[in-house]
């Protein structure tokens, strides 16, 4: 943890998080006083460091409810349109310090707490990460959120709020160990519970068709209880909702089928509903066709669906008597965004409603469900596409079966009559799979049932619509769009990295916080010798900051003088940590061969979590953390090389791990990562890239020049030809001296002495079955290290690079990317309006 600042060096620090007037902390610490004393309980005069912590949230909420309770009023009696973004995910990771960046308070609450003999830092740290996701696609739609609040969308987040999220990861004799994250345990002070929307969400029974109309009947049923969190826009007053839900028994679940004496049975029974929302699966990029999951895709799904249509018909602040009957006008003001496959099922259930129940005529029901929906697509990866068994929807979801395979026949009529005879462009474009198990194919349905479908970097959007759905697209090309990703400058650049946010602002002002694109102004100050120098000097103090903290956590001492190479993602074999730990054992070998030659210090870290079930990536972490036992320790490389696994890699410790980044490594095999946003977030806070042409990494070489990355390997059309010609690990192995040496060492148990065949499933993949090619790309990646390590031995050329990449992260915020979504997909424009604060009169 950084030193406090002095008194006097805090009255002089500018901040571009807030200028704290004296009022404002006089009133944040009377605030603060009066929450501490309502959370101490009558018995007990200590204060614990939680206390303090739960006493600053309280403190900081209160600044939010009368902006969220204005924010939902303004959008009652303008009545705009609303955009639904429905996702299984969230990783929001900490609350407090977003907040206060985006209410303007943090000098405020620095200063009061200051006053007070605490360090707000440290308050910070007690609050436990909402980790609700897995990686990319969880904190797109935490990012997301941030820009819809900051750009003044009435925009609504809906997901699960899952007791137990993403699982703490535990390094055990180098092996990852999961330990479930329990969240929740301390309470939440950012959530409110609104068991006065509770709902019911039904499953199982059957269908009957009746003169008046198809029932669902004899259906289980469990409700959703909602719990809301205020997601703040940056200094415009305007606080959005996120509303996740949670699975609770109704009173008489079971009782009524069992005898008097099996009264506390079916009590205990309770949980099988209340499971629903129990625990996120923790697999990213993998399909898991578990009933578990599908419960859990259908209950958010239902839940929202519900919501949705209750604030359409009633539309009028704190009424809830229905003002709008009629669904023709639902399209013009209700969007729904899919984020990937998991929330597909709102098609169906969007149908369902509309036939079954509103009565809507079933054309004019599809009409409006297409209208309504669209659909991002995140992975080109054949196994992560969802397929579930028929059997299991008839068993679960028996009448949304029956509206899908209506769908899909209509869709191939439809399909038949323009490719008369062309039975195999029916058979890829169903919805349903025929085979020994029949199945539902899940990207299928959301292409038929939405207006517009999207990728997430151009790239990834051409392979969308030239090989995953090419049919589609030749169907319907106008449907087709690409929305690159983007991150939240407030908690990216701003919160993260406070040091670099005063520097630059210093320079260019403060608009870049909500126009990124200003940072281009900073290529006037790519010679300015005094920005080289303060740039570096951020970099320097993020890395000493960094660095005292492995030391602290870890108990390993690193040189913060050496190069911080850096790769903190998922772990999964695409994205090619193996090239990683490749280069890791070569640079090894040529230290040791040769230990009197200079060579450019090097810390290199990974961090990731494995899916619990996916044996081969386990087996890599197991790997990396071998290779650094070995380096680690060898006298003979001291402190010119490092190799360090990250253990538990989440939001809060990206926060810390990118600021101090000096290259940032984005290796996945060309044509596999759909975008990435881990390259963003390095890129603006001013590390390197070495990558391969793949997602958005094409368009930070266009935005930056290509010579101002470090581009590697294969690109899209190679990987192509190599797949035709025939990838043959072994002729690289026999032609690359220092590869086969690497391998040998994995295989013969060099990194593995008390267990020689522990990495034998490696090679043999590496050697037999490696689908993303990390042969092929070894040579150019340590020929592009080479020069990686030539330039940061001249740190002012270094330097210029890194400003020039800052200066041209500007298309890779959310605000622009959210921007489009809402101009080209949801039909409404940003907002710039302030709303009033709740301290003055409305209009």
């Amino acid at each position: 943890m950084a030193a406090p600042l002095s008194d006097g060096d805090r009255r002089k620090q500018i901040s571009v998080r807030g200028i704290a007037g004296l009022g404002d902390v006089a009133e944040v610490r009377k605030s603060f006083n009066r929450h501490l004393h309502f959370t101490l309980v009558k018995d007990r005069n200590v204060a614990t460091p939680r206390d303090y912590y739960f006493a600053l949230a309280h403190t900081v909420r209160d600044h939010l409810v009368g902006r969220w309770i204005r924010t939902q009023q303004h959008y009652y009696e303008r009545d705009p349109k609303r955009i639904y973004y429905l996702s299984l995910e969230f990783y929001m990771g900490r609350t407090l310090q977003n907040t206060m960046v985006n209410l303007g308070l943090q000098n405020a609450c620095d200063e009061a707490i200051y006053q007070l003999g605490l360090d707000l830092e440290e308050l910070e740290e007690i609050e436990e990460d909402a980790g609700l996701g897995n990686g990319g696609l969880g904190r797109l739609a935490a990012c997301f959120l941030d820009s819809m609040a900051t750009l003044g969308l009435a925009a609504y987040g809906y997901g699960i709020r899952y007791e137990f999220g993403i699982f703490n990861q535990k390094i055990v004799d180098g092996w990852q160990v999961e330990e479930a994250d329990d969240w929740l345990r301390y309470g939440n002070p950012w959530e409110k519970a609104r068991p006065e929307y509770m709902l019911p969400v039904h499953f199982y029974g059957r269908v009957e068709h009746t003169p008046e109309g198809v029932k669902w009947i004899d259906t289980q049923v469990v409700l959703a209880m909602p719990y809301d969190t205020p997601v703040p826009g940056y200094k415009n007053n305007t606080v959005n909702t996120m509303r996740l839900w949670s699975a609770k028994a109704p009173n008489d679940f079971n009782l009524q089928e069992f005898n008097m004496g099996d009264y506390i049975e079916a009590v205990l029974d309770r949980n099988l509903a209340e499971n629903i929302s129990r625990v996120l699966y923790p697999n990213d990029n993998f399909f898991e066709g578990k009933e578990l999951r599908l419960k859990q895709e259908y209950f958010v799904v239902a839940a929202t669906l519900q919501d949705i249509i209750r604030r359409f018909k009633s539309s009028k602040f704190g009424c809830r008597d229905p003002v709008r009957t009629c669904f023709e006008t639902f399209p013009d003001k209700v969007a729904i965004q899919l984020n990937d496959t998991h929330p597909a099922l709102s098609i169906p259930e969007l149908m369902r409603i509309l036939v079954d129940v509103e009565k809507v005529d079933w054309d004019k029901a599809w009409e409006i469900t297409k209208r309504t929906c669209a659909y991002t697509n995140h992975t080109v990866l054949p196994e992560a596409l969802e397929r579930w068994p028929v059997s299991m929807f008839e068993k679960l979801l028996p009448r949304h079966l029956e509206i899908i395979y209506a769908l899909n026949q209509m869709h191939l009529d439809h399909v038949a009559a323009l490719y008369p005879g062309d039975i195999d462009r029916l058979r890829r474009m169903s919805v349903i799979e025929e085979g020994d198990c029949k199945r539902i194919n899940m990207a299928n349905l959301c292409v038929i049932g939405s207006h517009a479908v999207n990728g997430v970097a151009r790239i990834h959007s051409d392979i969308v619509k030239n090989s995953v759905f090419k049919d589609f697209y030749e169907l319907e090309p106008e449907k087709f769009q690409n929305k690159t990703n983007g991150i939240t400058p407030r908690r990216w650049l701003l919160l993260c990295n406070p040091g670099l946010a005063d520097i630059i602002a210093e320079k260019i002002g403060e608009g870049f916080i909500t126009d990124l694109s200003q940072l281009k102004k900073l290529l006037d100050f790519i010679n300015n010798e005094t920005f080289i120098r303060d740039v570096a000097k951020v970099k320097q103090e993020n890395k000493l900051k960094f660095a005292a903290y492995l030391e602290e956590q870890y108990k390993v001492k690193i040189n913060p003088s050496s190069m911080f190479d850096v790769q903190v993602k998922r772990i999964h074999e695409y994205k090619r940590q193996l090239l990683n730990c490749l280069h890791a054992i070569t640079l090894y070998n040529r230290i040791r061969s040769n230990p009197s030659k200079s060579f450019v210090p090097r810390t290199i870290m990974i961090g990731g979590k494995a899916a619990p079930g996916y044996h081969m990536a386990k087996m890599i972490i197991k790997l990396i953390t071998s290779i650094g036992e070995v380096i680690n320790n060898d006298p003979y490389v001291g402190d010119k090389l490092k190799v360090i696994f990250l253990e538990n890699y989440r939001v809060s410790l990206a926060e810390k791990v990118i600021p101090a980044a000096d290259l940032s490594q984005q290796i996945s095999t060309a044509g596999t990562e759909a975008s990435g946003t881990g390259n963003m977030k390095f890129m603006v806070n001013g590390a390197l890239t070495i990558g391969t042409m793949d997602g958005a990494n094409v368009e930070m070489a266009e935005e930056a020049g290509e010579e101002n990355l470090f581009i590697f390997g294969m690109r899209v059309e190679d990987v192509e030809a190599l797949d035709r010609k025939g990838y043959n690990a072994q002729e690289y192995y026999e032609s690359l001296p220092e590869l086969r040496q690497a391998i040998d060492q994995i295989s013969s148990g060099f990194f593995s002495p008390r267990d020689p065949g522990c990495f034998k499933d490696v090679v043999n993949m590496l050697m037999h079955h490696d689908r993303f090619k990390v042969f092929a790309d070894y040579e150019a990646y340590i020929k592009c290290q080479g020069q990686v390590d030539q330039l940061f031995m001249d740190p002012r050329e270094w330097t210029k690079k890194v400003i020039r990449n800052i200066a041209c992260s500007g298309k890779f915020s959310s605000d622009r990317t959210i921007t489009e979504y809402a101009r080209e997909i949801w039909g409404v424009e940003p907002s710039a309006t302030k709303i009033p604060p709740p301290n003055l009169p409305r209009d």
